[in-house]
């Protein structure tokens, strides 16, 4: 349920994926959790959306997602 992210002073952390609410890209990058911490990081916007799909594929939720369409 992770997804690893850099932060602008270059240290690495993991977040829940399942917690991002909203993803805001202006000079920085800030995720919005459901908890309402936010957190600002080097990746771009499609970078984390890619990061979050690849994790929602290896849980089975994109699949799942898509033959219930």
């Amino acid at each position: 349920m992770m997804i690893t992210v850099t932060r602008l002073n270059g240290n690495k952390i993991t977040i829940n994926a399942l917690l991002i609410e909203l993803i805001e890209e202006a000079a920085d990058t800030v995720i919005t959790l459901t908890t309402g911490n936010k957190i600002v990081v080097k990746e771009k916007t499609h970078e984390l959306i890619a990061l979050n799909q690849q994790f929602l594929q290896t849980i089975g939720l994109v699949a799942a997602a898509q033959k219930s369409e």
